[in-house]
């Protein structure tokens, strides 16, 4: 009797320890499964809150600020190009000119482009984009005119001139302005804008633009 009891109490001690352990690797397999479905749900989560960027439009180039379109690649060049030949016209206008409104201008026109000269080098470096290193044939007959030309002379033809070219991208700045997905391009849009717009008021300030010239620029809207 007491062999029996003694072999019946240990089959007992050894059913108890069996489930202790069974029970044991049930909660730790049920940890690792609640582990694993939360680090997926916080993939999911964490993948949610970042929507996956539109893809840039045919000719677009791909920068970190965003993409660069076609109008946004001419628009740098224009610039480029605008203050080749109009820093110098704005220099000429302190030797070639008679008024002092023509002389402010000129200035103004001066020191703008000057800015905007390094301000869209930098940019366009930034973005890639190559740049032309002289002005149009259309832009270099303007400095001819101005070259030679002196005086009440100077100062029409100054205004007129300047007027018209202002006139006609403040519409393309407009459009980048507006339009642009790039970062970078926004905030050079902003400041050429800022400068055109400067620009515009002095020269309508000197009291010589025609109202053919704001005729010709209206035309091209």
């Amino acid at each position: 009797m007491t062999t029996h009891a003694r072999s019946a109490s240990g089959r007992s001690r050894n059913l108890t320890i069996a489930g202790v352990l069974l029970l044991a690797l049930a909660v730790v397999a049920g940890a690792i499964v609640w582990a694993t479905r939360g680090d997926a749900n916080a993939s999911e989560n964490s993948s949610s809150n970042f929507p996956s960027a539109k893809p840039a439009a045919p000719g677009d180039v791909v920068t970190t600020a965003g993409p660069v379109s076609k109008l946004d690649m001419e628009f740098l060049a224009k610039v480029r190009q605008a203050n080749l030949w109009e820093a110098p016209a704005g220099r000429l206008a302190q030797t070639h000119g008679d008024s002092e409104a023509v002389k402010r201008a000129g200035m103004h026109v001066m020191d703008g482009h000057s800015k905007l000269d390094e301000f869209v080098r930098n940019t366009a470096e930034a973005l890639n984009v190559s740049l032309p290193d002289q002005a149009s044939t259309e832009q270099q007959g303007f400095v001819r005119t101005l070259e030679n030309a002196q005086g009440a002379d100077f100062d029409k033809k100054f205004a007129n001139i300047l007027r018209g070219t202002h006139g006609k991208i403040f519409v393309t700045i407009a459009q980048v302005r507006a339009s642009t997905k790039n970062s970078l391009m926004r905030r050079f849009a902003s400041e050429v804008n800022t400068t055109v717009l400067d620009h515009q008021n002095v020269l309508d300030d000197s009291g010589l633009v025609d109202e053919a010239t704001y005729d010709d620029i209206a035309s091209t809207f």
